[in-house]
């Protein structure tokens, strides 16, 4: 057995983690792991938050209270996993077998737990409960009970037959707080009350609310803007969380800040049917943007909404120097009508974007930006008296297009792209719902922003 246990040492030791970065994804721990004590020494795993890897590997970047694997010293995580109550592993996994082979490998490594299901479900949504011990106490004896799995129709919203496409049904699902308790609120303090539970909600948003600054949207949240209402000088902000879904919402002249942002980590966010708008009278710096993605945000689809009277509405990926965006930043942005603004229709760096059957009117400035190495698919997007529909050339390096030849430009300015077409088309099925570009226009005018019956 000790020389079984030296053999397995020596194997390890000579490993490295394939070329995996030691990167933390600067999200806070607070919230993200629930090391709550079950009344033995088990603890429990939030795995809410875990980022889809690749393959069957999910990423969980966590403090779990003791030393995680490195480069020298790869068996120094005493960490124990169980599903269930009953134990998984190997530990100390090769993140190549856990991407591969799954089956409830995992590893604790330089700070961050990567693990896959034992049938390579998602632990996110398959129902199991995940515990962990790091003081070698055996789990598997902890009945730990099995919460039910209720089917979802990963394209459905429950406000609306309104369906989602693209990145936010990519590597999961987005269905906000389907299944929790729904929550009618007619006053900021309200609001903030309803935003603050960690439990699965639908916010039902009624008359007009009035505040400044920002309210954070937990994970596994529906916040739901009722016929008539309007949140006026106070945004919303989707920081490191989750599985959200805003929807139906008039946000207005919200000063210094964006009115929707998604930032630090968050995914599977789907904003849809909004009518976001500040105005243009008190210069570029008043006013943030009115729809704006970033900092390693990932798997987003913006749909059906309204975007006007900004300067500067909708930004994906927010500075050049942000090159940890690198990876991230998948967005699908279809069927939304940008008019009465200047640039950012939207304006993208380092991910991979998807823009179809857009309307962009009447813009003083351009339309895609598309720059930093990012990738844009655009199919049948209405150019409407744009002064340089798609632009590359702005940032310190130009991205790459394709699909410019589907869309109309009408009474607007040359493309100015400067790098070879791009051959990038999505994995994810669009074309039975593309409307031909000619009847955009009318379409997309008439049935985007906040005209939902909730």
């Amino acid at each position: 057995m000790s020389l079984l246990l030296l053999l397995v040492v020596l194997t390890f030791s000579k490993c490295k983690k394939d070329s995996d970065v030691a990167a933390i994804n600067g999200l806070t721990n607070s919230g993200e792991t629930s090391a709550v004590s079950t009344g033995t020494s088990l603890k429990v795993l939030n795995v809410s938050t875990a980022r889809k890897d690749e393959g069957y590997a999910y990423k969980l970047s966590v403090d779990l209270g003791t030393a995680s694997d490195t480069e020298t010293r790869t068996t120094a995580s005493k960490l124990r996993l169980f599903e269930d109550g009953k134990e998984i592993g190997p530990a100390h996994s090769l993140h190549t077998d856990i991407r591969t082979k799954g089956s409830g490998r995992f590893s604790h490594w330089s700070g961050s737990l990567y693990l896959s299901a034992s049938d390579n479900t998602d632990p996110k949504t398959n129902g199991r409960k995940y515990t962990y011990t790091i003081d070698g106490t055996a789990g598997g004896s902890t009945a730990l009970p099995t919460a039910p799995v209720t089917p979802v129709a990963p394209e459905t919203s429950s406000a609306s037959t309104s369906k989602m496409i693209g990145y936010a049904a990519v590597d999961g699902n987005t269905t906000g707080g389907q299944g929790g308790a729904t929550v009618l609120v007619t006053s900021f303090s309200a609001l903030t009350k309803a935003l603050a539970s960690n439990s699965p909600s639908i916010i039902k948003v009624s008359g007009q609310i009035t505040g400044t600054g920002f309210l954070n949207v937990k994970s596994n949240t529906t916040v739901l803007g009722t016929k008539g209402s309007s949140l006026v000088g106070v945004g919303l902000l989707i920081y490191g969380t989750n599985n959200i879904i805003i929807q139906n919402m008039t946000i207005k002249n919200v000063v210094g800040f964006s009115n929707i942002i998604i930032k630090e980590g968050a995914h599977h966010v789907w904003v849809d049917h909004c009518d976001l708008s500040s105005d243009r009278n008190h210069g570029w710096e008043y006013y943030d943007g009115l729809l704006d993605v970033g900092k390693r945000a990932d798997y987003v689809s913006l749909s059906w909404n309204r975007l006007h009277d900004s300067h500067i509405p909708m930004l994906i990926g927010f500075g050049d120097e942000n090159t940890d965006d690198i990876g991230h930043l998948r967005t699908t942005v279809y069927n939304n009508y940008f008019y009465n603004v200047s640039e950012r229709q939207p304006s993208t760096r380092f991910g991979y974007m998807h823009c179809f059957n857009n309307y962009l009117s009447n813009g003083s400035g351009y339309g895609i930006g598309v720059t930093m190495g990012a990738t844009v698919r655009t199919d049948n997007n209405y150019f409407e008296n744009q002064a340089v529909p798609i632009y590359s050339e702005y940032n310190s390096k130009p991205g790459y297009v394709s699909g410019a030849s589907t869309n109309i430009y009408k009474g607007s300015g040359a493309n100015r792209v400067s790098t070879a077409a791009s051959t990038w088309v999505p994995a994810y099925e669009y074309k039975s719902v593309l409307i031909p570009a000619a009847d955009v226009p009318a379409k997309i005018s008439a049935g985007a922003g906040a005209i939902l019956s909730i």
